[in-house]
């Protein structure tokens, strides 16, 4: 992991708490969400960790957050975090941080919530995801008032004044389309 990612997420936690926003994670005491979580308790932010019993059983539950919530499933501390949250962040991760964005975005997109869903853009990290979401709609996978829903900013600062600013009205996927056992 470069030193940057670290640095980048010590910052979001502290920038979240000195704006008086608190965080829902993973609960885990490891990683750049570890190190999030960390700055931010530091700063005096809330921070509730969703956490399997299973990891806490391993010994990766944070023990020093606001509060951790143990659930049975990924799925059920899935949910439980979307339920919870304002928003959604991605900082740099990998294929879980993958999976959890893009369910939260699909989301989104369906309409299930109106919640900001961003990407917290470190030296660049997402470049290449947010070209491939560019192909996607230029292919037409993607329609371009979704693709514009993704917000993506290099600072914290920028994502958050971003996210404050969101005021999404759901379009839904196929909102754009008549049903096909609908009679005229």
């Amino acid at each position: 992991m470069l030193p940057e990612y670290a640095a980048e997420a010590r910052r979001c936690g502290t920038v979240l708490a000195r704006r008086g926003l608190g965080t829902v994670y993973g609960g885990g005491n490891v990683g750049l969400m570890g190190i999030l979580a960390d700055a931010a308790l530091a700063a005096g932010g809330e921070v509730i960790g969703v956490i399997p019993r299973n990891m806490i059983a391993r010994e990766l539950g944070h023990k020093g957050v606001t509060s951790l919530i143990a659930v049975d499933s990924m799925h059920e501390r899935k949910q439980r975090m979307a339920d919870l949250a304002d928003a959604f962040l991605a900082l740099p991760g990998g294929i879980g941080t993958m999976e959890e964005l893009f369910e939260v975005f699909t989301w989104l997109q369906l309409g299930l919530h109106r919640k900001p869903v961003g990407l917290l853009n470190v030296t660049g990290f997402y470049d290449r995801l947010v070209e491939f979401l560019a192909h996607m709609r230029g292919q037409h996978f993607l329609k371009p008032e979704h693709f514009e829903t993704l917000l993506v900013a290099n600072t914290v600062e920028d994502l958050l004044d971003r996210f404050a600013r969101f005021n999404h009205q759901p379009l839904g996927k196929w909102m754009d389309r008549e049903p096909a056992n609908r009679k005229a």
